[in-house]
């Protein structure tokens, strides 16, 4: 049976995981949408405050420049999650990639992009990411304990 799944997707081992999971257990026909949240820091890099500190100030170009790698090594891993689907069977037109800004929280993100008519959410365990800030403690967690409408697969 076809399903509409949702994965929650970092640049992790565990997330490339559950993509690796769903790929060897699940109906090739599903449709598959591979979300990242990330924070929106890149705004940082258009402050221009007289309060900023002279130190931030003469490193905001070094902080900008990670700010560019960072969305590069999530496109990457979204690119790889995404090759794995299609070299399990999935269509490539079934297969859709999302990043976002976070805007309320990755957890809570997560469980709103939820609502927007997924089968399933599927995640790792915990998104123990190159990049600290991306999943801050266990967000599976929080979704677990607050997504009420809908099923998820924690894979481990």
């Amino acid at each position: 049976m076809e399903k509409n799944i949702l994965v929650a997707f970092d640049d992790s081992e565990n997330a490339m995981r559950s993509v690796i999971y769903l790929a060897d257990n699940f109906n090739t026909n599903s449709r598959v949408t591979l979300l990242s949240i990330v924070q929106d820091t890149a705004s940082l890099c258009e402050l221009n405050s007289p309060e900023l500190t002279p130190y931030f100030k003469s490193q905001l170009s070094s902080f900008c420049v990670l700010e560019d790698k960072k969305k590069e090594l999530i496109s990457a891993a979204l690119e790889k999650a995404k090759a794995v689907l299609l070299d399990s069977g999935f269509k490539e037109e079934n297969i859709e990639v999302k990043i976002h800004n976070k805007k309320r929280g990755v957890a809570r993100d997560i469980i709103d992009e939820s609502g927007l008519g997924y089968d399933l959410l599927v995640m790792g365990r915990r998104g123990l990411s190159s990049i600290k800030e991306f999943f801050l403690g266990s967000v599976s967690q929080k979704v677990l304990q607050q997504c009420k409408d809908i099923s998820i697969l924690i894979v481990n």
